[in-house]
């Protein structure tokens, strides 16, 4: 059974002012998605199934998904701030999404297999594609295990803002032990810091590993998480900002002895438009990586 990727693309892009998720910065008008889509087919996965938001859905398959029909099995779910909420009564002031847990949550239905998550906007590089599928094909893998791209957090900064990072902790089998996740990372005079929300900092380590919300899971993760989001709307979901988030999930099932998460370390350098004028940067790297036969000038 070849695994599915399931892509996160129901953000609507805040901070970037838009719906970056099909903004072009390839030479041919391809997205950052585009080449994620290039890298899983090469890899072996079966099926791509895209997380979006109903409005948007008709454009998104217009200007991503159709690029690859014929090449790969495409499915779409749509994540929206009243689904799977079972019997919790949403606040009606209630405008932001409800996180990366619930986004994964609502392709329960979609997915039945093995799959690998991952954000629209992210780009993972394509050995990151290779190594989750392989883990992901193996068939000795039972319920529980599941898998982590890890990246270097000096290789995954914005030089325009502020980005948010699970920082990992792994044991010396490689094993994920710990995820915490910092909402504010900054790089300032060559160091790197986590500010807390009272103005607080904390030093990081430039190779501490993160997560770049590339995991790898079992099916069985989704009555895990329906579970957990049950219990964190009860206790938060009155809060109209509260976010329920998949390190959450991870590192809770990692401390209750009900997973166990290999890390798979890459030294590749992560790109992404969190903001604006993140743009050029990444346009001259997909650049570099063509010149260099990475992908080919036209990606279909």
């Amino acid at each position: 059974m070849k695994p599915t990727l399931l892509v996160m693309a129901a953000g609507m892009g805040s901070r970037y002012g838009g719906l970056k998720q099909i903004d072009p910065v390839g030479p041919n008008g391809e997205t950052i998605i585009e080449y994620s889509m290039y890298d899983a087919i090469k890899a072996g996965f079966g099926k791509i199934v895209f997380v979006v938001r109903e409005q948007f859905k008709d454009l998104f398959d217009e200007k991503i998904g159709s690029k690859v029909r014929g090449r790969i099995q495409v499915a779409y779910v749509c994540q929206e701030l009243n689904k799977c909420l079972g019997d919790f009564v949403m606040p009606k002031e209630r405008e932001k999404p409800w996180g990366t847990g619930h986004a994964v949550l609502t392709a329960a239905e979609a997915v039945k297999e093995p799959f690998a998550a991952i954000n629209a906007d992210d780009f993972y590089g394509s050995n990151s594609f290779k190594v989750m599928a392989e883990f992901l094909s193996d068939p000795s893998n039972r319920p529980g295990d599941y898998s982590m791209v890890g990246f270097r957090l000096r290789n995954t900064l914005s030089e325009n803002g502020s980005v948010s990072r699970g920082v990992c902790t792994a044991n010396a089998r490689g094993f994920l032990e710990k995820v915490v996740e910092h909402t504010k990372i900054i790089s300032e005079n060559g160091h790197i810091y986590n500010i807390s929300e009272d103005g607080g900092k904390k030093e990081l380590g430039e190779n501490d590993i993160v997560s770049m919300n590339f995991w790898g899971f079992g099916p069985d993760i989704f009555g895990h998480i329906k579970q957990q989001f049950t219990e964190f709307l009860a206790a938060k979901g009155s809060e109209l900002k509260s976010e329920f988030y998949i390190p959450f999930v991870v590192d809770r099932m990692i401390n209750e002895g009900k997973a166990k998460v290999k890390v798979l370390p890459t030294e590749a350098r992560w790109f992404g438009v969190t903001y604006k004028e993140d743009k050029p940067a990444v346009e001259q790297s997909i650049k570099s990586m063509i010149a260099s036969g990475d992908y080919p000038h036209n990606l279909w």
